[in-house]
This record gives C-alpha cells, structure tokens and sequence, in this order.
C-alpha cells in the first residue's frame, strides 16, 4: 500500500494531495539535486545489489522493459518497443526501439541485449552477476536480426517477464564487453535519458540531458546532481533549505515529523511499505558459526516483535515477516509464522532455549564482531538493539559500522563472523526473495557462504510449479528449513517514507527503492 499525501504542519490528519491529481504540462530545463545517502563502490548495474548504485547510474541506462509505477506491479517497454510469449511461456521475443543511440554514438542492436543477457547469466571469469541465480532458466538467445531478440527458456519460470524489467539489467555495449567484459565497473556508456558528466569521489555526480534520447519530448530537466550525504543531520539540514529538493531512499519517521513541523506545505510526505528487510547473516565458514546452535540461539534471543514496536518509531523498520513482505500474496501469515523459530511472541521461552544451545556448544559465554553499515537508517538502530538483545542471554558483541564499500567488500569476501545484511527485492516475487539463500554458487547474494542442497531442490521444485497453493506450501517449507539452519534470517522488514519538495513533479512513489529512478519524467514546478 502506498500512501501519498501533503503534510500539514501538525500530523494530526492525512489530506489528499489533490496538486499531483491534476495533471499539468511538464516545464523543461532546469537542474534538479538531490541527496543520495551512500556512495556507489562501483558502476556496474549488474554486480551490484546496493540502492546507491542505481540512484547513481539508472539515468545513464535503459533496459529491456521496467515497471509502469503507476501499475505496480504491472510492466512497460523501455527498450523493448512490443514482445510476445509463448502459451507455455518457453519463448520470450521482444522487438527492440530503432534508431536507439549509446552515449558514445554507437546504435543499439539485439547483439547488445545479448551480450548483456549473457553477461548477467554467465559471467566471465572475474565478473560479478548477483543476476545470475535468476537468469540461469534462459537456455539460448537469438538475435535473427538487429531489432529482435529471442530467448528460449530450458525451465519455466512464472516470473520472467517481471524479471526482465528489473532495474539492474543494464543494457550495455557489445563492444564495451568484448574490449574488457569488467568496464562497466569504470566507464558508463548507455542509453538513458541523461549522459554521465562527472562523478567527484566523496561529492557528487552529474547527468546532462541526453539529446539523442529515444523516447519523444524526454527528459524534461537539462541536469541533474546526485550529492552524497552520509549523514542524515546533514541530509535533513540540505532538504530543509532546499540545498536538495529529495531524497529517494526514506527518511525515519522522527526526520519525516523534524521536516514536517520545519517546512509544513512546502513538503511532499509518501509512504509505502517496503520491499526490503534487514537481515542477521552468520558466517558459516567461521567457527562457532559453523554449528546450528549457536546460529539458532542468535535468531532465538532476538525479540522481532518487540523490536517492531519499538523501533518503528524511530527508524524505518517496522514489520515482522519471513522471506516475502507482509501481507503480499506469498507471505506467510502471521499464525504461521510464529511457530518458526525465532519468531515466537514468547521471548522469554526463546531466550531459555537460546541458552541452551549454547550451553550445548561450549559457548555460553560467546562474544564477536558485528559486520554493520554506517547508513544511519536503518542500520545503526538495528545494531544497537542486536547488541542489547544478545546481552540479555550473556553474549557480547562489538557493532562495528563500515562505509558502503568496505562494509560490502566484508560481506563479499566473508571477512566477517556475523552480519547485519539486507535483502534488496524490487518486486514481491517468491523467485526473487528466495534466491538471496541458495546455497553458496548457485546465487552470489548468498554472503552466509552456506551449502544447502534441501533449500536448492524446495527452491527449483517452487520455480517449477505453476500451481499458486502449491507454490506456497513450497515456499514455507523453504522458510522453515531456513529458519531452522539460520544461515540467514530476517529481523524486520522496512518502511519507507521519501520527502521531496513539492516543486518536483513526475517522480512515481513504489514499495521499492529500487524502481523509478531513471528520472526521464522529473520536471521541476518553479
């Protein structure tokens, strides 16, 4: 559900924000900055799964299709001007936009999407495809000429099409792969609304409109400016005196009341919940990480309820839940789910077993480091209440916060004992929201280096059956051999609150942060 609404100077009611309603020509021009609060620790769309890669790259690339926000979660063409599938949805073909220039000049081809698609399927030796789980059901691509692409599937999978709007399939350049399969790392080449002018490290970067843009009478603004703001005071000091006109990840809800009272009808206030939770990940190759016990004593000791009371007001964490956001389609209802461990309203009866365990592992007395991101919201309360939680049954902790980079290059090597970890959906889809905990190869996602071949089979048996009760059977057998193993579980899903200055038109509130930010439909209302 997404809630969009103007905010009065008191919260004390939630009006319809009747100026969007009406529609109103888009001005052009204009230079639109806004904050994105981490810095991407690389370009490529495709070996990435942090937010701040796409606020930073998504203007400069299209993709085969995206989501029609407006329709969430129905899709559009982006590069795709039509497409067919087949009845036994084994066929997908999709006939590309002519005349679609890269930034560099070069047309784009259906050699391009097939080099794209192959990239994220089977990356060389030395590139990174978190995508790859995903796209491992298309058998072969065919290009029959430059403006159709065929892809044959070997399995079926209920959700391709979904999958082919996701905003992390950058369309690359053929020839930018073949020169050096890694540059997309580096160099950004697309063909978005905007073309990349700058990136200053620890400041800023910039995107000129892009004058060979394909589609008609786009993008409305002349620039824009990503400015990196670490530090939410400093994010909430930029938004108040229009230094930044948005912020498109969320704000807590203490920042969104702090903005309210300080700009009353000068802010735009959108809610959404979230396609996003925290995660406590467990190094299983790292001992005593190895042992179930003291992982299941971890999740055991941990009060999701409480904490959803708590901190949801005051931070962007807010509901409890499994592997699919509560209250999609898949989810596990809530009398189900407190019967899987760790979810238990009987806290003090998790926390008795919690010690247990590890009294049973010869840990009673455990401590370690807690692998955690510097972001403010949610991480840092998220921490800090893991460390109070573990306390109470006799086990220490030391939350220590990195960078963006960093932080992921711990998770991405494994040099961490425990985690706080996340997992970035941009769409309610069970193949999605599971992939993140197959075993260690099969899904680079997987930072808690486990092997799991039940959790593989109940994954695949899932991906294959189209009937949806069925499918969701599947899917809680999935979670419960999970919750059980704990290499992975989820401590709360997110909420998410994004604050614009209501001169910014055209920007489309979803669940998911991921999507919508190609900003070809923003236009600036002054």
């Amino acid at each position: 559900m997404i809630r969009k609404s103007t905010i009065a100077l008191a919260l004390t009611a939630t009006l319809a924000f009747a100026g969007d309603a009406v529609a109103q020509t888009p001005k052009k021009g204009g230079s639109f900055q806004f904050a994105i609060s981490a810095e991407t620790p690389h370009y490529d769309c495709h070996g990435s799964d942090t937010y701040a890669t796409l606020h930073f790259a998504s203007p400069f690339y299209s993709t085969l299709l995206q989501f029609d926000l407006p329709k969430y979660p129905a899709v559009k063409g982006d590069l795709a001007q039509s497409w067919t599938v087949s009845p036994d949805l084994m066929t997908f073909t999709f006939k590309l936009t002519p005349n679609v220039k890269f930034a560099d000049g070069q047309p784009l081809t259906s050699a391009d999407v097939k080099a794209t698609y192959d990239r994220l399927r089977n990356p060389p030796d030395g590139v990174v495809s978190t995508r790859k789980a995903t796209f491992a059901d298309i058998g072969t691509i065919e290009t029959p000429d430059p403006l159709t692409v065929v892809f044959k599937m070997k399995a079926i999978n209920a959700a391709m099409l979904e999958h082919f709007a996701s905003p992390w399939n950058c369309i690359y350049a053929a020839k930018d792969l073949a020169a050096d399969p890694n540059s997309p790392k580096v160099k950004i080449n697309g063909t978005g609304p905007f073309i990349f002018s700058e990136h200053a490290k620890g400041s800023h970067v910039i995107g000129k409109k892009n004058p060979n843009y394909f589609k008609p009478g786009l993008p409305h603004l002349d620039e824009w400016k990503g400015v990196f703001m670490l530090q939410a005071a400093a994010m909430r000091t930029a938004l108040q005196g229009g230094q930044v006109l948005a912020e498109f990840r969320s704000v807590s809800p203490p920042e969104r009341d702090s903005l309210v009272q300080a700009m009353g009808d000068k802010l735009r206030i959108e809610e959404s919940s979230w396609t996003l939770n925290l995660l406590l990940t467990f190094n299983t190759e790292k001992k005593p990480f190895d042992d179930v016990r003291v992982r299941k004593a971890l999740s055991l000791a941990i009060d999701r309820w409480g904490g959803s009371a708590g901190l949801s007001k005051n931070s962007t964490l807010r509901a409890v839940g499994g592997v699919i956001r509560p209250g999609s389609p898949s989810a596990t209802p809530e009398a189900e789910l407190v019967k899987l461990p760790g979810f238990s309203k009987d806290i003090n009866a998790s926390r008795e077993e919690a010690k247990r365990l590890l009294r049973e592992a010869g840990v009673p007395d455990l401590k370690f480091t807690l692998h955690n991101r510097t972001i403010p919201q949610p991480y840092t309360p998220a921490g800090i209440y893991l460390v109070d939680q573990w306390r109470r049954i006799g086990v220490t902790a030391e939350n220590k916060q990195f960078e963006t980079a960093p932080y992921l290059a711990g998770l991405n090597s494994g040099n961490f004992e425990v985690a706080v970890d996340f997992s970035n959906l941009f769409m309610d889809d069970s193949s999605l929201g599971l992939s993140k905990y197959l075993s260690l190869g099969k899904s680079s996602e997987n930072k808690s280096r486990s092997v799991d071949a039940e959790l593989d089979s109940l994954y695949d048996r899932h991906m294959r059956e189209t009937d949806p009760k069925k499918r969701i059977v599947l899917i809680q057998a999935f979670e419960k051999r999970l919750f059980d193993q704990s290499y992975q579980v989820p401590i709360l899903w997110w909420h998410r609150i994004v604050a614009t200055h209501k001169t910014v038109m055209g920007w489309e509130m979803s669940p998911s942060h991921n999507l919508g930010q190609d900003l070809a439909q923003v236009w600036l209302n002054q």
